[in-house]
């Protein structure tokens, strides 16, 4: 299913709003594929020489190239365009969903209501969203993933599927394939023929991830969670407008409350990096508990890991870790993926990470996945 795909959950932009809209793609676009490039040109004529000399050749550190970086109006420049774009990001998206709100909650209870894809929705007034995710508006998204504004509300759901989208657009990533298509690619190339009955989507978000899946395998039990109310009200609807039934829940990643042994798919799509250690942790173990024998998971996430990589390239990769409200960026790029794995449980012969190909000008996206016997 194409990133961009329509349906009546969307907003609809006014002239104005869709040229707003353009213009921050087209900044977002120009700001980090050719003037982000200029910052190492900076580093290795500007920065450099002056920190080896200083330092006795030794290679500097991310703290010594961090603060000579920002000394430079150059760079400081750079950075300042480039969380304004993000913050202008979120207002143009914002504009035609607070304008629309109205019509955009009414289509969203006579969805939910009808269920014309066979779909549901079960949310929880008890239910307290974890600290690391209402600690912060990642990404900038105004009010954060759990944002809820009473029954009805699907405000987060909207502004997290329209924001996604023109960050990725504005990444230069292609509008015609998606994450989950991605992965089932993958899935279909490493264990060809595999059809599941059950599906879990974990850390759904608004569910554009979640209605590939179902419909792609339409003769399988789709679920999905995900901690925030209004995200899911939207994800509910959204699957319904667009003919795909899925059974969203309002529950936490690292305790889902399903039986052991229950699901054949188990799949999270950027959950990873968006997670404290001991989060991403207790979900792969959860992962494990929950996959039937011979079930297969696949947990995708950016391409970023500061293994190998030299301080000058961690420091430029950092940068969303102190601009873009990315808490646990430099938590997942550290992280000892295959090890983790291990430690949940998952012997390393039946676990695999890496690299999934590149279509369409997308990311080399990671995945962390394995398969579990069949007896």
């Amino acid at each position: 299913m194409a990133r961009n795909a329509r349906h009546e959950m969307l907003a609809r932009p006014d002239h104005d709003e869709a040229a707003r809209q353009d213009f921050v793609v087209a900044l977002k676009r120009g700001l980090n594929r050719t003037l982000r490039s200029t910052n190492d040109a900076l580093y290795s004529t500007l920065v450099e020489p002056g920190l080896r000399q200083s330092g006795s050749g030794a290679e500097p550190t991310r703290e010594a190239i961090r603060d000579a970086m920002y000394a430079l109006p150059a760079y400081r420049s750079w950075s300042a365009l480039n969380r304004g774009a993000q913050e202008l990001m979120w207002d143009a998206v914002g504009a035609p969903i607070r304008r629309e709100r109205a019509r955009l909650e009414s289509t969203a209870h006579r969805l939910a209501s009808q269920r014309p894809a066979g779909g549901s929705l079960e949310l929880n007034r008890d239910f307290t969203p974890p600290r690391s995710v209402t600690a912060v508006d990642i990404h900038l998204q105004p009010g954060g993933y759990a944002l809820d504004l009473g029954d009805g509300d699907i405000t987060a759901g909207a502004l997290y599927e329209a924001g996604g989208n023109h960050y990725a657009f504005g990444q230069g990533i292609g509008r015609g394939d998606s994450k989950a298509r991605h992965v089932q690619r993958f899935i279909a190339a490493r264990w060809p023929g595999f059809a599941p009955r059950r599906i879990l989507d974990l850390g759904c978000s608004a569910g554009s991830a979640s209605v590939p899946y179902a419909l792609e395998f339409p003769d399988a039990e789709v679920h999905a969670i995900d901690v925030g109310a209004g995200m899911l009200r939207y994800a509910h609807a959204r699957a319904e407008a667009l003919g795909a039934a899925v059974h969203f829940h309002q529950r936490d990643c690292t305790d889902t409350g399903f039986p052991d042994g229950y699901f054949d798919l188990i799949v999270s799509h950027n959950l990873m990096h968006e997670s404290p250690d001991s989060t991403r942790r207790a979900m792969l173990r959860e992962t494990w508990r929950l996959l039937a024998p011979g079930g297969i998971f696949v947990h995708q996430d950016v391409p970023l890991r500061f293994a190998g990589l030299p301080e000058a390239k961690k420091f430029e990769l950092s940068w969303d870790t102190h601009n873009n409200n990315e808490p646990y960026w430099e938590v997942y790029a550290n992280a000892d993926l295959a090890a983790d794995l291990e430690a949940a449980g998952i012997p390393a012969a039946l676990a695999w990470v890496g690299h999934l190909p590149q279509v369409e000008g997308s990311l080399p996206w990671f995945a962390a996945a394995g398969a579990k016997p069949a007896s």
